[in-house]
């Protein structure tokens, strides 16, 4: 089984903002691979199905942003579920420009209280991650405040419009790996 987790905010407040970024990926793939409907699981939103012959699992933490991994546990105890190979955390990132794509092997949080969670609950970096760009935080603004906010309409339609690409991209990931996915891939 591989998982795709998508880091997000729950509540309707936080739908359209830049932290939600990761909600939208699993949204889309979730429609794109025709799985059946989320449903709460634990801490998280849930749907599962087949890409080709790989069962994958969806999953949207109902925790907010700064307590993602507790999402994970159930995850944790599955026999044979590798994290270094069969994780994939999609994530919004302030250091990248809008529509920016970068997968990761592993690494550090760099900032992002998310993948602070993730790590923590995994008591490792060593994950792979689709890091998004939703763009710099203007000089003077709260990470924070920028991060909640919603995108212009213009940056918004360039993540939008990436959706097919970051589908096919996370299939390509499952199939073949990160290195194949980054090497394709990062822009």
């Amino acid at each position: 089984m591989k998982v795709v987790l998508g880091l997000g905010n729950p509540g309707p407040e936080y739908e359209n903002t830049r932290h939600n970024v990761g909600w939208w990926v699993i949204d889309r793939l979730a429609y794109d691979w025709d799985f059946g409907p989320f449903r709460r699981e634990g801490r998280a939103f849930v749907s599962e199905g087949k890409v080709g012959a790989v069962d994958v699992r969806l999953m949207k933490p109902t925790t907010f942003m700064n307590r993602s991994g507790l999402a994970l546990r159930p995850i944790r105890v599955v026999a044979n579920f590798d994290f270094e190979r069969d994780l994939l955390v999609v994530v919004d990132d302030t250091a990248l420009d809008v529509g920016r794509i970068r997968f990761r092997p592993d690494g550090g949080a760099g900032g992002h209280n998310g993948l602070k969670s993730v790590s923590g609950a995994l008591q490792s970096n060593g994950y792979p991650r689709l890091r998004i760009g939703v763009g710099k935080k203007p000089e003077g603004e709260d990470l924070s405040d920028w991060v909640l906010s919603e995108m212009s309409a213009d940056d918004e339609d360039t993540v939008v419009g990436l959706l097919p690409d970051l589908s096919e991209a996370v299939r390509l990931w499952l199939e073949e790996g990160t290195e194949v996915a980054m090497n394709r891939f990062n822009r």
